[in-house]
């Protein structure tokens, strides 16, 4: 029905910057929240940055002031620009999307991960 597909991860030394995209394709009437997650080894997975479709944003104390997100509601991408990069930023990072399919329907829909490795 929907498919998300990222792109952007990579190895970076600490205070680096990297640039993550998602971009959603299928059945898709709209797109809601945008967001990224991350997931560290032996850690529940977390919400890093969310964006709403009017524009509003939210994003986890540890990335304020580092990371932003942003979106293009025509392209239905979503892009997390992260800068000053930390070794504990070190994740598998999901993009997620909240959709509204063509039948009307809604689903949570996840992108398969992409490694962002920092290295001290």
């Amino acid at each position: 029905q929907v498919q998300l597909v990222e792109s952007g991860g990579g190895l970076v030394q600490a205070g680096g910057s990297l640039r993550l995209s998602c971009v959603a394709s299928g059945s898709i009437f709209s797109i809601n929240a945008m967001g990224w997650y991350r997931q560290a080894p032996g850690k529940q997975r977390e919400l890093v940055a969310a964006v709403t479709r009017g524009g509003s944003t939210d994003y986890s104390d540890s990335v304020k002031g580092r990371f932003t997100i942003s979106r293009d509601n025509a392209k239905n991408t979503w892009d997390l620009q992260m800068n000053s990069l930390k070794p504990e930023d070190t994740a598998v990072y999901y993009c997620n999307a909240g959709v509204t399919l063509t039948t009307r329907s809604t689903v949570d829909v996840w992108g398969q991960g992409t490694q962002v490795t920092v290295s001290s």
